[in-house]
């Protein structure tokens, strides 16, 4: 396989930027293209559920690179103009404005929309957080807020709701689990972190799903859940998750289901490849397709991605991991919990909510989760990689 001359990137953000930096830490020469939908220049997204919604950082501070940084990497920038077709037999990108970019190799890195309630559209009020409009948007109503609930117990929700409560909000933080993040890191640490929301002066409504908004005069007044309970609010904040950005791909030809489907070397096509959250390839290790939404998989996908445009194509079969702040907690999780995984403290204990947990599945070593032990948590990755015939870099 040739190296080509010309690499598309379509998506702008973590993934697409740091598959770009990897082409050149490669040693690709050729011509390097990122197309974004948004004005803004690559930036970072954990900030922005935490410190950016928080005000503590200025929007610039969550800008992945400085701009020096980006100009060395010789790369066009077209910003502000999204992609819409893409004709995979001509490898040809054609954007909202009409302009048309062909490539030798094209990488998808759309990532995902934010999910919506069916009638938030209608009410003023209502507000997603994806983007850093997003989080701006949100940072200026809770300005004025006074009674914030949040739909959706996932990591994101989470993240939201403790962010609000240290601005001194009342907030209620709604969802159908029966503890925050309880689909992410199993029942005996989502329950130790519904207690840490509670103890902070958040206010939980598990267990219940949402039947609507409640508005009036254009305006949110508040949630309904499914059981009929209603809960007041001035602001809502819609995290349920996202979809992958697809759309733009419909009629392409590429293999769509919740997200683009590639092999285990992240090839959706001959000379196409798709990385970071709107990826769904083929994990070899966990033994089928995979798209995670986080951070670091951003990256080492991108790693992945660029060693194959220029001829080292590798399998991409990572150990999953992902983390999160909130109040004074941070959890860091290796491996997948599943819901019928055993668990023991093996480091710590969970009364001085410093310990490590080890998950296992079969016998086997599944997962290991930090809380409040970043240092330690690493060191028990390994017995999780050796679990997962990975090797790794420790």
């Amino acid at each position: 396989m040739s190296v080509p001359a010309h690499v598309l990137i379509v998506g702008a953000s973590a993934a697409g930027l740091c598959t770009a930096e990897a082409l050149r830490r490669g040693g690709f020469k050729g011509q390097l293209t990122l197309i974004g939908d948004e004005v803004h220049a690559p930036y970072d997204r954990p900030p922005l559920s935490k410190q950016v919604l928080q005000g503590v950082w200025a929007p610039d501070r969550a800008a992945l690179r400085p701009p020096q940084a980006l100009s060395a990497l010789e790369a066009d920038f077209i910003l502000g103009d999204a992609a819409v077709e893409l004709d995979v037999s001509a490898r040809a990108v054609r954007t909202s404005s009409g302009r048309l970019f062909e490539a030798d190799a094209i990488v998808i890195a759309t990532g995902v929309r934010a999910r919506r309630l069916p009638d938030q559209a209608s009410l003023a009020g209502v507000h997603v957080l994806r983007s850093l409009d997003d989080a701006l948007a949100l940072h200026a109503g809770l300005e004025t807020a006074s009674r914030v609930v949040v739909v959706g117990e996932g990591v994101l929700g989470s993240e939201i709701a403790a962010t609000s409560r240290l601005l001194g909000l009342d907030v209620t933080l709604a969802g159908p689990l029966a503890a925050p993040m309880a689909a992410q890191i199993g029942p005996l640490a989502s329950e130790l972190l519904g207690q840490v929301h509670r103890e902070h002066g958040v206010q939980l409504r598990l267990g219940s799903g949402v039947a609507g908004l409640l508005g009036v005069n254009g305006r949110v007044t508040g949630v309904r859940l499914t059981e009929g309970e209603e809960l007041p609010a001035d602001l809502v904040v819609v995290a349920i998750g996202g979809t992958p950005a697809t759309g733009w791909l419909e009629g392409s030809g590429l293999q769509i289901d919740n997200g683009v489907v590639c092999d285990a070397r992240c090839r959706a096509a001959e000379g196409i490849y798709a990385v970071g959250d709107v990826a769904r390839w083929h994990h070899q290790t966990l033994g089928r397709l995979a798209r995670f939404e986080n951070r670091t998989n951003a990256t080492e996908q991108a790693e992945a991605v660029a060693a194959g445009i220029l001829g080292n194509e590798t399998i991409y079969a990572p150990i999953p991991y992902f983390w999160t702040d909130q109040f004074d907690v941070k959890i860091q999780v290796f491996g997948v919990i599943g819901s019928d995984a055993a668990v023991e403290i093996v480091e710590g204990d969970l009364s001085t909510r410093r310990f490590v947990a080890r998950y296992t599945t079969d016998g086997a070593v599944s997962a290991v989760l930090g809380w409040n032990m970043p240092k330690q948590v690493r060191q028990h990755r390994q017995n999780l990689a050796e679990a997962m015939g990975v090797r790794e870099r420790l």
